[in-house]
């Protein structure tokens, strides 16, 4: 499956920076398109085709299932939230899910505080997870993979980085939610996202904050890129928030984008069945950590990071106290 990755990587090129503040986002674009046919989570929530609920009426933090009632498969992406029933929760990794079934996925709480119904099922608010978290728990899932052959995260090591971002953005609450920072940050969020707009042939982007790779995202046809473009710049966009302040600044350089992307190339995979249909690759090497979800020898989701810039422990760690020990002392 290196091959399959390497000879998708092989086709891209680097197109024209687009940069606002300290985020740089260099396109990614390609002539390849899967012939493959699917939906988006957002399409097919608001078309009322798939159904996501708790995986019985007591629930189970770590998995959810879903329900594909359309004659199309769905994909689903790694970190995406879902919102509603009994807490919020994210997915732990790119699946496939198949037409007309019913599959449990898996997926980690990012509301802390919450364990009762608001809704039955789950709707999309159409965020993602920002990179510093996806990153660390990208790490979390290939262990448990190769370990257990489960997709499963470290829950606590979640709660903590989401109390430590809360605190940094003043975004602390009782359910102590990742919603809570992006509606904390939306007119910022907004003012990105402004910036930014996908182009001709576009399948991916790297993402720069302060001038470093922090990762990148692309998808198996220009329409993929298209659909969830904006939430993947607002993912970034509260790293870049979040990291304003944090070490020296640096110029985003075309040169760094196509060094890392030689690096993801030729990284070691491993690859698992997936959660749903297709192959699940894992990725990682002493400067970069991701995966990638294959189905019929096509790419349909490729997802790096840059270890050295990817979690917020490196940025803050030390010099920021934990949330739940600074409001014990309030």
């Amino acid at each position: 499956m290196q091959t399959v990755i390497q000879g998708y990587l092989d086709k891209v090129k680097v197109g024209c920076k687009r940069s606002h503040r300290n985020l740089a986002v260099f396109p990614l674009l390609s002539g390849y398109s899967t012939a493959l046919d699917y939906m988006t989570l957002d399409e097919a929530l608001a078309g009322g085709l798939i159904e996501v609920t708790e995986v019985s009426q007591g629930g189970t933090v770590p998995d959810l299932k879903v329900v594909n009632r359309s004659p199309r498969m769905v994909l689903i992406l790694d970190s995406e939230e879902l919102v509603g029933a009994k807490q919020n929760r994210i997915v732990n990794t790119t699946m496939l899910i198949q037409a007309e079934s019913t599959t449990v996925i898996p997926v980690s709480c990012v509301e802390q505080g919450r364990w009762h119904y608001r809704s039955p099922r789950f709707s999309s608010e159409e965020r993602i997870m920002s990179p510093g978290l996806r990153a660390m728990k990208a790490e979390h899932v290939s262990r448990s993979v190769r370990e257990s052959g489960t997709f499963r995260s470290d829950q606590g090591r979640i709660w903590d980085e989401l109390s430590l971002k809360a605190d940094r953005l003043d975004a602390e609450s009782p359910i102590m939610a990742m919603a809570d920072l992006y509606v904390k940050e939306r007119s910022s969020l907004s003012d990105y996202v402004k910036h930014f707009r996908p182009v001709e042939m576009q399948v991916g982007a790297v993402f720069l904050i302060n001038g470093k790779v922090v990762g990148l995202d692309s998808f198996g046809k220009p329409e993929t890129l298209t659909k969830v473009f904006r939430k993947l710049v607002e993912s970034y966009a509260l790293a870049a928030i979040d990291w304003s302040e944090a070490g020296d600044k640096e110029k985003p350089s075309g040169t760094d984008v196509r060094t890392f992307l030689q690096a993801a190339g030729t990284a070691p995979v491993e690859t698992h069945s997936s959660v749903g249909l297709g192959t699940d690759c894992r990725m990682g090497s002493d400067g970069l950590a991701g995966f990638a979800l294959l189905h019929e020898e096509q790419v349909l989701h490729l997802s790096v990071f840059a270890r050295s810039n990817g979690g917020s422990q490196a940025r803050h760690g030390s010099r920021m106290q934990r949330f739940s020990r600074r409001r014990s002392v309030r």
